[in-house]
């Protein structure tokens, strides 16, 4: 069995509890207008070309033995005297990828944190996932997930996880379906089990103006939400360099404009008694 990771990113403080490396798996079901991590959407290996600084060299060219059908057999990323090409996607084993996070366990133990699977979505490689899970129990385990997978699937995956941190973008099937490429009765059905299970977990919304940032949907989701206790929720603003297909300027989104969406959601939600600010950092604020 072999899975594909696409980025693995140590010392990340933005995806769970504490210091965590960060395991970006290739692959994703949905196709969201306003996609974080563009290079995650293919199950495959891919050649990435970083335009800027180009010397119109030709040498990629030269060694180039499929002009019309790309490979990404990696000879023109050796090529490039700039190093502007790079193949994105790795394949591994799971027990190649344990072996590499494993040897970072007692570090990052130290500091409250372990190993979060991203992407991408981690669920669609479920089966390599759950073995990966499995081999990395020592550890604390989390997940950034949209929650798109098969209700049976996402049982099992749950059951070994610490943490789970879930995108919940929109509460109207039809807006879903027509900004991401798929309905969302799977990610809520899903989202009962996380609620559940016991187990903490956080949810976030992606701030996508025109999209999103309106108060029926904030309104929504907190009913979703209101019937559990739960730990955690945050927003975050999607700027024109993360959603690679943007029509608006990166200058319209101002933090005020989250702070007054996240306290609308919170009025919205008659469960969360004595809520209040947790951090705010990188355009970001988050409620417990």
């Amino acid at each position: 069995m072999e899975g594909t990771v696409f980025d693995i990113k140590e010392l990340a403080v933005f995806d769970g509890p504490g210091i965590r490396t960060t395991v970006f798996m290739k692959g994703c079901p949905l196709r969201c207008q306003r996609c974080h991590n563009p290079e995650g959407l293919s199950f495959e290996s891919q050649l990435m070309v970083s335009p800027n600084g180009c010397l119109r060299c030709g040498r990629c060219t030269a060694i180039c033995e499929h002009p019309d059908n790309c490979v990404a057999c990696g000879k023109c990323v050796r090529a490039c005297p700039l190093h502007l090409r790079r193949i994105v996607g790795t394949k591994y084993t799971p027990e190649a990828l344990a072996k590499r996070l494993l040897k970072d366990q007692e570090y990052l133990a130290k500091q409250g944190g372990g190993v979060t699977f991203s992407g991408g979505e981690p669920t669609a490689q479920g089966e390599f996932l759950l073995e990966c899970l499995k081999l990395l129990r020592p550890m604390h385990r989390a997940i950034e997930t949209s929650g798109y997978c098969r209700s049976g699937q996402f049982r099992k995956i749950l059951e070994e996880l610490d943490y789970i941190i879930m995108d919940i973008k929109l509460v109207n099937e039809e807006r879903h379906r027509f900004y991401t490429g798929a309905g969302n009765r799977l990610i809520l059905e899903n989202l009962e089990q996380v609620k559940e299970s016991g187990k903490p977990f956080r949810i976030r919304i992606p701030v996508i103006p025109d999209v999103n940032d309106a108060q029926e949907n904030y309104q929504a989701t907190a009913a979703l939400l209101a019937q559990r206790c739960w730990r955690k929720w945050s927003c975050f603003p999607i700027t024109k360099q993360q959603g690679r297909n943007t029509a608006w300027s990166a200058g319209s989104i101002r933090r005020s404009l989250i702070r007054r969406q996240c306290r609308i959601w919170i009025l919205g939600s008659f469960c969360l008694m004595g809520s209040g600010v947790r951090s705010c950092k990188s355009g970001t604020e988050s409620y417990t």
